[in-house]
């Protein structure tokens, strides 16, 4: 599995948050979209597969399994190392309710 640090992500990626609603609601790396791990078996139709995909998570265990079961379904994945923690810390850019 590849993985990368957040610095190392395009400003224009395909970003798939695989937190739970509640959690990618708390705040988020901004244009990523929602996808909870608890639910990405019946919504792989949701990612473009013609785009690199980058996979995150609050700290990086999530997206890692995650990335293992794309990629077992033949759905090449990155994981973005140290999740929305390490996003945060680098100071990059994130979407965040009421601020």
């Amino acid at each position: 599995m590849k993985t990368v640090l957040p610095s190392a992500v395009p400003s224009d990626a395909q970003i798939v948050d695989v937190r739970e609603a509640d959690e990618f609601a708390d705040g988020h790396a901004t244009g990523a979209v929602n996808l909870p791990m608890s639910e990405i078996v019946g919504r792989l139709d949701e990612i473009d597969r013609d785009r690199d995909l980058y996979v995150i998570c609050l700290s990086g265990g999530r997206s890692a399994r995650v990335c293992e079961y794309l990629e077992h379904r033949g759905i090449d994945a990155i994981n973005v190392e140290g999740g929305t923690s390490a996003w945060r810390a680098a100071e990059l850019p994130m979407e965040i309710p009421g601020i």
